[in-house]
């Protein structure tokens, strides 16, 4: 029996499809009762847990072999750091004594140890707190997702897509399916050494690239617009972002951008590409097709500066990383 935590996210469900697809049995981990139904008619057991529940975890994980870990993104509301790091420690002590032979864990590529960094320290601590535990973990640090970029969709739509990053520059970015696929590859591997992994999509992209693809499949100009550094935080508690979550997402984009992103170069490539996902978000069906954009006088996608509202996702398009 593979668990799978996080079945109802983007990378988690990803992971459950593809082990279920093997002909693998799965437990899908839940954060509510509301996708149970779809999960058991797809053929997966089901289970409702809250990870801050220890025992009630362990219980859960005592049920399989093996295992993929995730660790949910706490709400902006709150400090997101400190809800992390709880839930990020409640999950490696639920695997002492569960029995797991292995588990893959989701982190990011750019881990590191850190203050206030949001994602880049958060993760590199749980992947510390899982290394101390004795079970194999296989750690993926995924690239920029692509599902970033979701919510900005009506934005694009209407000619415009903000972004903290400088405009041309280019980074891994991947696909949440390809994340998935990844790690239930790992999970049905034989090996049982721990390791770490980076798992990006086929091509790097910026986000001049993203603009272009999203003026593709609209069939219109999209102009992107770069949020100048000093409206970051503020951009941020607009979403509904705490002051203390502002800061971190600021400081992790700070970081990212000044100190460059991870750029590693054994890196398992994905094969979904990111005009393919934005083709689909757009709801122009699969593939690579698209239309060509309108142009305007002096055409092409411009970068520009002003400071509207920076659109939201499950994690805002700003952050440098990760998942979920």
């Amino acid at each position: 029996m593979f668990i799978v935590l996080g079945a109802s996210g983007h990378v988690g469900s990803a992971v459950a499809r593809t082990l279920l697809e093997a002909g693998q049995p799965v437990t899908a981990v839940l954060h509510g009762a509301k996708d149970v139904d779809e999960w058991a008619a797809r053929g997966a057991e089901t289970c409702v847990v809250d990870v801050l529940d220890i025992d009630a975890l362990r219980e859960v994980l005592s049920r399989g072999r093996r295992a993929f870990l995730l660790n949910p993104p706490a709400d902006p509301a709150t400090d997101t750091d400190v809800g992390e790091r709880t839930t990020a420690l409640s999950i490696a002590r639920a695997l002492v004594g569960s029995g797991l032979e292995k588990a893959v864990a989701a982190s990011t590529m750019g881990a590191q140890p850190g203050v206030r960094c949001g994602d880049l320290n958060t993760l590199y601590e749980f992947e510390q707190a899982l290394e101390a535990v004795d079970v194999p973990v296989v750690i993926n640090r995924g690239a920029y997702y692509f599902s970033n970029w979701d919510l900005q969709l009506d934005e694009a739509k209407g000619g415009h897509l903000t972004t903290m990053l400088p405009a041309d520059l280019k980074m891994p970015m991947v696909a949440p399916e390809d994340l998935g696929r990844a790690a239930a590859q790992r999970l049905m591997e034989p090996d049982l050494a721990s390791a770490i992994y980076s798992v990006e999509g086929p091509e790097r992209y910026s986000p001049r690239d993203v603009a272009d693809a999203f003026a593709r499949s609209l069939g219109r100009d999209v102009e992107l617009v770069v949020l100048p550094r000093e409206h970051w935080i503020s951009a941020y508690k607009e979403q509904g972002f705490s002051q203390a979550a502002a800061e971190s997402y600021a400081k992790m984009t700070a970081v990212s951008v000044d100190d460059g992103f991870e750029t590693p170069e054994d890196s398992d490539r994905g094969s979904i590409t990111l005009q393919a996902y934005i083709h689909d978000l757009a709801g122009q069906g699969g593939g690579e097709g698209a239309t060509e954009p309108l142009r305007a006088e002096g055409g092409g996608v411009r970068p520009r500066r002003r400071t509207p509202p920076v659109r939201s996702a499950s994690r805002p398009n700003t952050r440098p990383l990760r998942r979920r």
